[in-house]
């Protein structure tokens, strides 16, 4: 159940935020940005907004379905039509598993290698995000506050998203969690 403000947004690729909005995927991929404490990701909210950015979006990182013109400046308003919650933190320590839930999300493999291979030493998290449309986007100025590489921003104000309907039903997104978590222990379900 989600409140009826949120003060928080995650920054997220465009594309990405649209393949959570479309339903396609429910999964998000985290390891640290560069200006968050020691490098690493935390886990500061498990409900926000997502801040749609074009920061280090790069076609070449996504396949082709998802692939956008590349965009060269940030925008000067940004829309926020859609809130996350955080299911489950899967810490993924081997890179077979993306290759297993390679239908589940809209990267290339040039992308999830990249994430293995920065900061090697550092963990790989992947989240599974239920995500929410809200019934009426907030646009807000793109203020130097919510530029740069992090990953948390706090908003100038909480952004109402009472009546926000979920982009899966309950069923359905419960169904795609359960074979992506089974995927990421390495014992996927069989259908029968």
């Amino acid at each position: 159940m989600l409140p009826d403000t949120l003060p928080v947004a995650l920054k997220e690729w465009q594309a990405v935020c649209d393949a959570l909005a479309a339903g396609r995927q429910i999964i998000l991929l985290r390891k640290g940005g560069i200006y968050e404490s020691a490098g690493e990701f935390e886990i500061e909210h498990r409900r926000f907004l997502l801040f749609p950015t074009y920061v280090h979006q790069n076609a070449a990182m996504l396949k082709a379905p998802a692939q956008a013109a590349e965009v060269s400046a940030e925008p000067s308003r940004v829309t926020l039509s859609l809130a996350g919650e955080i299911t489950d933190i899967v810490q993924v320590a081997d890179r077979r598993v993306m290759d297993r839930l390679d239908d589940q999300h809209i990267w290339a493999k040039p992308l999830i290698d990249m994430r293995f291979n920065y900061r090697p030493e550092n963990p790989l998290y992947l989240l599974l995000v239920r995500a929410y449309r809200l019934r009426e986007a907030v646009t807000i100025d793109n203020t130097p506050a919510y530029a740069g590489c992090k990953s948390w921003v706090p908003l100038e104000q909480p952004a109402a998203i009472q009546d926000a309907a979920a982009v899966l039903s309950d069923a359905e997104y419960q169904t795609r969690r359960q074979a992506i978590l089974a995927h990421a222990s390495g014992h996927p379900q069989r259908s029968t």
